[in-house]
């Protein structure tokens, strides 16, 4: 007899329809299957928005690849979602919505999935992880681009030691216009791109070369997206100081913006580059060997440069449609994790499988608090700066941060 676990999801943005949709209607059709937990069907229950308007559109268009899910819409619609008592539930909303919603999943006794990032707080940060550990739940977040290929590679030298101690690194995202202005405008005002994409980085860089996050440094530009005196932000620059266990630093810049001009050649740029004691990584992951051109498409309805590898969609040999990429990945993995820890063998060996699947830190809440404390004071950097006080410092002793 199959096992089964039903899903909550909060938010149907675009983030929804890029990785969540793929992964719910690929799940419905194979479920998942592994060895250490059997034939687990996965289906989505309920779906908690605002209006209710996007679930009600895919209701209709998705007839023939998902089940019938519950709309929930409204002030308490996590409410509503909740008492269809899922598994798991997965939150994704604008980032400063997170913290009520992820802390109301955990005290129903939900396992939660996060977009990053996690909270904008330590606080918020450990009031949830006190839940989690509380209730014997995992808290997971989204962090994608840890499992890009590119990013597993640069991992897998610092780990073999082919690449030596980390001297500093250069990290930019910058997107299109039309993400500020259009998908993004309901909820943008007073926030900023680099809490929204530098994220990505902070954590790549945190996971990757450990250390201890000592100072951050952060400045910003104002006008295009929002008044030039106001507090929306149309690009960050954040400077990240860590300290290793030899006694010597590094410093990490990541730039982001969202403002690039919407016939740009690629959906995003994105570029990292590393410099070590005995060499540089250097990639690019808009630059990846393929360009395309097609007359009246590219570069606004198509782009020139395609990423392939976030969540890309094929036609296979054999005649199927299908799409997959390290986007999607990240959510079946955290399915499986569920599916360990509530299948994978005796009730009373739960505990157990559940700190094994804590201690795999690339995405488990209690491991965040660095970028969680990166992200606080990034925020706290500009909010000064938007009432009149640039040029503030801030400096973290792992507990608290103090701005100077």
């Amino acid at each position: 007899m199959r096992a089964k676990m039903t899903a909550g999801m909060v938010g149907m943005g675009m983030i929804f329809d890029d990785t969540y949709r793929p992964f719910f209607e690929s799940v419905a059709r194979t479920g998942l299957y592994d060895r250490r937990f059997g034939d687990v069907d996965v289906q989505l229950v309920a779906v908690a928005t605002k209006t209710g308007s996007r679930a009600a559109r895919y209701l209709q268009q998705s007839a023939d690849r998902i089940p019938a899910f519950e709309n929930c819409l409204g002030d308490n619609a996590v409410q509503q979602m909740l008492q269809h008592r899922p598994t798991f539930a997965c939150v994704a909303t604008p980032d400063n919505r997170h913290f009520e919603a992820a802390r109301e999943i955990l005290e129903a006794g939900v396992h939660l999935l996060v977009e990053k990032p996690s909270v904008l707080s330590l606080s918020e940060l450990d009031e949830l992880t006190a839940i989690a550990e509380r209730r014997g739940l995992l808290a997971r977040v989204v962090y994608h681009k840890l499992l890009d290929p590119d990013h597993k590679k640069l991992r897998t030298l610092v780990a073999d030691n082919v690449l030596q101690h980390v001297n500093n690194g250069y990290c930019s995202l910058l997107e299109p216009r039309q993400i500020s202005g259009q998908q993004f405008s309901e909820w943008i005002t007073g926030r900023n791109p680099g809490t929204y994409v530098a994220v990505h980085y902070i954590k790549l860089i945190d996971f990757t070369f450990g250390g201890r996050l000592k100072t951050v440094l952060c400045t910003g530009q104002r006008g295009l997206v929002g008044p030039r005196d106001g507090n929306t932000w149309d690009s960050c620059q954040l400077r990240l100081i860590y300290e290793y266990d030899d006694g010597r630093e590094a410093a990490f810049d990541i730039h982001t913006s969202w403002v690039t001009p919407d016939n740009f050649p690629g959906y995003v740029e994105q570029e990292v580059q590393f410099r070590f004691d005995n060499g540089i990584w250097n990639g690019h992951s808009r630059k990846r060997g393929v360009e395309l051109t097609v007359d009246q498409l590219t570069p606004l309805k198509l782009k020139n440069t395609i990423n392939n590898h976030y969540n890309g969609s094929f036609l296979e040999p054999w005649g199927e449609r299908s799409q997959r990429g390290y986007g999607i990945e990240v959510i079946d993995r955290f399915a499986r994790e569920v599916a360990w820890v509530e299948h994978g063998g005796a009730a009373g060996e739960r505990g157990q499988r559940l700190q094994q699947i804590r201690e795999l830190t690339y995405a488990d809440l209690a491991a965040d608090r660095q970028v969680v404390a990166a992200i606080e004071a990034m925020e706290r950097i500009l909010e000064e700066q938007a009432a009149g006080r640039p040029d503030r410092v801030a400096r973290y002793d792992g507990r608290t941060i103090q701005l100077f």
